[in-house]
This record gives C-alpha cells, sequence and structure tokens, in this order.
C-alpha cells in the first residue's frame, strides 16, 4: 500500500492510448452518438494526428467490442437495443460480484476508504441534483470497486461495460434513480464491506444490477431513437 507522500513512477502513456480514450470517452458521453460513422480524415484533423496512432487506436475499440466493422463502409459506433442493454448489467454482475469476493478476501479497510471517496463525490453530486455528475460518479464508483479488487483482468473487462453502461443512461435518463436512492444504495455496498458481511454483498450488488435491468424496461423503444418519433 503506498505511504503518503511516497513518489511512485509516472505512468507513461502512448499516442494509441491516448487517441483510444478520447474516442472512448467521446462514444460514452454521446458525443460520438450509437450507429454514427467515423471518419478517418476528420477525426485525425480534429484529434491533431495521423492516421496510423489513430487506425490503431480505432482497431482497439473494435476489439473491445465500441466500434463494428461494415465492409466497404468503415467503422460505426454500435448500437444497443434492450436485449444489449440487459446482457451489459448481468456481464456487470459477473464481474462486480467476483471482484466483491476478491475485495472480502484480501484488504477490506484500502477498499472501504477508496470507496467512501467515491461515495463522497457521488453524495456531491446527488446534493446538485446534476444527472451528468451523479452518472459519472456512480460509474467512478463501480470502477474502484472493481480496481480494489486487485485484478487487471477484472478491470479490463469491466471498462468497456462501463462505457455501454453510460451509453445506456445517455438515452434514458428519465429511468434514473431518485439521487437519494442512488446514494443510499452505494452507500449500503460500503458498508456491507466495511461490516465483513459478504452475503449482504453479494446480495446488493445483485439487487443493483438487476433492479437497473427492471428501470430500463419498460421504454419499448431502441436507444438510439428519437423519442418524439
Amino acid at each position: 500500500m503506498r505511504r503518503p507522500g511516497e513518489l511512485e513512477p509516472v505512468p507513461r502513456r502512448s499516442t494509441v492510448e491516448i487517441v483510444a480514450a478520447e474516442l472512448r470517452s467521446a462514444i460514452m458521453y454521446g458525443a460520438l452518438p450509437p450507429g454514427s460513422q467515423l471518419g478517418e480524415a476528420e477525426l485525425a484533423t480534429r484529434l491533431g494526428i495521423s492516421r496510423g496512432p489513430l487506425r490503431e487506436a480505432m482497431q482497439r475499440l473494435v476489439q473491445e467490442g465500441l466500434l463494428h466493422s461494415e465492409p466497404h463502409r468503415g467503422l460505426f459506433v454500435i448500437t444497443l437495443d434492450h436485449a444489449d442493454v440487459e446482457d451489459v448489467y448481468l456481464s456487470r454482475l459477473a464481474i462486480e460480484r467476483a471482484a466483491c469476493v476478491l475485495v472480502m478476501a484480501r484488504n477490506r479497510g484500502e477498499a472501504v476508504a477508496r470507496l467512501t471517496e467515491a461515495l463522497d463525490r457521488l453524495v456531491a453530486a446527488a446534493r446538485e441534483r446534476d444527472r451528468v455528475a451523479m452518472s459519472d460518479a456512480d460509474q467512478a464508483f463501480h470502477a474502484v470497486l472493481v480496481s480494489a479488487s486487485g485484478s487487471p483482468r477484472l478491470e479490463r473487462m469491466a471498462q468497456t461495460l462501463l462505457v455501454e453502461t453510460r451509453m445506456c443512461l445517455n438515452e434514458l435518463q428519465d429511468t434514473y434513480p431518485e439521487p437519494d436512492e442512488l446514494v443510499q444504495e452505494h452507500r449500503r455496498i460500503v458498508d456491507a464491506i466495511a461490516d465483513g458481511a459478504e452475503e449482504r454483498l453479494l446480495r446488493l450488488i445483485e439487487e443493483h444490477m438487476t433492479g437497473s435491468i427492471e428501470r430500463l424496461r419498460p421504454s419499448a423503444r431502441p436507444l438510439d431513437s428519437d423519442p418524439a418519433s
């Protein structure tokens, strides 16, 4: 565990990693909306890079499942239907359950400290009733939960699923929980870890994910359709 004030090497990121992160963020926040085509020349100009690193970064996102290739047409941002939404949350459930088991078997104290900081950010966003900030804090909380497991493979799998989750929430903000409800759901998760209550923790994670599926299920329209249509 890092001691306060201890210096550590600064991670170096390649141009490809930086570009992939920019594209991932643009997809997550809807700047590159579902179904949109990625134009190489335009993106290279906007990002101020050559096409080589851009192509490599886009291929990474193809491998992650955030972009798909259509023969003779190019690369497109994926679209998500309601079956995809359910699959995203069930996949997250599998990953976060595994992460929780590892957290309980390892350093619970460190996990609680990190999750409490993440919860504080969620509380602040909920106090302002800022839906975008709440979504950011919600995503960050779950990223910290998986990270606290100490498993880089679980982290890698969770990363793409969290982007897809945000794509769902961008289209379906009206189904998002009320601020107080969202905070309490996450507070109970932190409390279960602090209490060493693994069975309760796993039940809470399952309820959190299946509850999200239920909240999203009532909408009958495709996630990338015009709500006025």
